[in-house]
């Protein structure tokens, strides 16, 4: 185990969470070519991503502590929440797209 991990009482497995659910937010938009419904997949898990990797770094603001994978995660995370709030975004000003018909 990791002094991280030591000092949260979490196993590695969970200090990976955020990068995890930021990088399959990301990963999913380049991997499945229907959109509408990758962007439900995507939005909610960005946003654990997001809640989730702001709690690890507040977790790595310790002395010794990486702050590396908390700050890829919100990045990451970030990213595939923000795509997703501009597809539906997009999707909901064009009536006239034939994916709403």
């Amino acid at each position: 185990m990791s002094s991280a991990t030591e000092r949260t009482g979490g196993s590695a497995r969970e200090s990976n969470c955020a990068l995890v659910l930021g990088a399959l937010s990301v990963a999913s938009w380049f991997c499945c070519p229907f959109w509408i419904l990758v962007s439900a997949l995507t939005l909610p898990l960005g946003l654990a991503g997001l809640v989730r990797g702001c709690w690890e770094l507040r977790t790595a603001s310790t002395p010794h502590t990486g702050r590396t994978r908390p700050l890829t995660a919100l990045a990451l995370s970030t990213a595939g929440t923000l795509a997703s709030v501009a597809y539906l975004t997009y999707v909901l000003t064009h009536p006239e797209l034939p994916i709403q018909d």
